[in-house]
């Protein structure tokens, strides 16, 4: 499990992991884009 943790933590400090972080945090300020996800969500679980 540490060697799963190791990678996470060099991929969050390596310029594509600060893009994909950017654009993470772009996606969740956006109201559109968060109720896409919760709807999303929702479908997996199971429910509408």
């Amino acid at each position: 499990m540490s060697g799963l943790m190791r990678s996470i933590k060099q991929l969050t400090r390596s310029p594509q992991g600060q893009r994909a972080i950017a654009l993470a945090r772009r996606a969740a300020a956006d109201p559109r884009k968060r109720a896409q996800a919760r709807s999303l969500l929702g479908r997996l679980r199971g429910r509408r």
